[in-house]
């Protein structure tokens, strides 16, 4: 069953982040998900995520559709304009792509071309809106097209802190929905108490939310996160339990599994975020009995 029936079935799907290579060799990329083919529904592939520069996320989502598992890529308003953004999408769907995650371009402060000019022709509910007129037969000048694509696609809702923060991506997630989001990613999920409080004010969306779990991969990652950023809510207690931990590469893992698990109950589905620990997303599965 495809990724949009599943969501549309109100079933619980199951998301992995892989990002594209920096350079050409795709044995790792093609690697990893074979790893976990059959145990998700998707491949979430970003482009050039925090202003990094590596092999687009259009090629990184062929070779997922290639390897048989179904491929959700990042359209970003940072790198292109609305010209290059409605071609990038036309042919996504011509290459068998046909999940398309709008979300939020990181600042090019810490860019590795931080040279690169920033375009922002359109914003994320403009850019949604631009989809959903190619789904319709038009382009952004009116223009008709000649074949008309489909498209599921989903927006995100950016890292807060604070009440006032929330309400602020809430409202702006509601006016994606409007444009022609079909489902909301969150932000990484460390507490599942918080996340409640989160669900309580997004079950008001009316589309499928799927949390994003991190893998902590040792107790400095947790430490900074926390420090760092304080919407994330890690707790003194998980920090002491990973710092407790005679193995904090597996205690990191447990605790994902552990995530994934409680957030069946409260979510419509889950996104895994390893960040280049893409061979421990099988670990992950099975910490979390899936």
């Amino acid at each position: 069953m495809s990724f949009q029936k599943r969501l549309s079935a109100k079933e619980f799907v199951v998301l992995a982040e892989m990002h594209t290579p920096k350079g050409v060799n795709i044995t790792r990329l093609v690697n990893d998900a074979r790893r976990i083919k059959g145990r998700i529904d998707g491949v979430v592939i970003p482009d050039m995520d925090n202003g990094i520069m590596r092999m687009s996320a259009l090629a990184g989502g062929v070779l997922m559709q290639q390897q048989g598992v179904e491929a959700i890529i990042h359209v970003y308003c940072r790198d292109r304009n609305r010209m290059a953004l409605q071609g990038d999408v036309l042919a996504a769907h011509v290459l068998g792509v046909q999940n398309l995650l709008v979300t939020h371009s990181e600042d090019m402060s810490q860019s590795d071309h931080r040279e690169a000019q920033p375009v922002y022709d359109i914003d994320e509910v403009e850019l949604i809106e631009a989809i959903d007129g190619l789904a319709n037969g038009k382009d952004m000048g009116g223009f008709e097209l000649d074949g008309t694509p489909s498209f599921t696609i989903g927006c995100t809702i950016a890292p807060y802190g604070d009440d006032a923060s929330l309400e602020e991506e809430l409202e702006l997630a509601r006016r994606k929905i409007e444009a022609g989001a079909g489902y909301v990613l969150t932000p990484p999920v460390f507490d599942l108490r918080t996340f409640r409080q989160f669900m309580d004010k997004a079950g008001g969306l009316g589309v499928p939310v799927i949390p994003t779990v991190f893998l902590i991969k040792s107790l400095a990652i947790a430490q900074y996160i926390a420090n760092s950023e304080p919407g994330a809510n890690i707790s003194e207690n998980l920090i002491r339990r990973i710092r407790k931990s005679s193995d904090r590469e597996l205690e990191g893992i447990k605790i994902a599994g552990e995530t994934v698990a409680g957030i069946r109950d409260l979510a419509q589905g889950v996104m895994l975020q390893t960040l280049g620990w893409e061979h421990k997303l099988p670990d992950i599965l099975d910490a979390a009995g899936m």
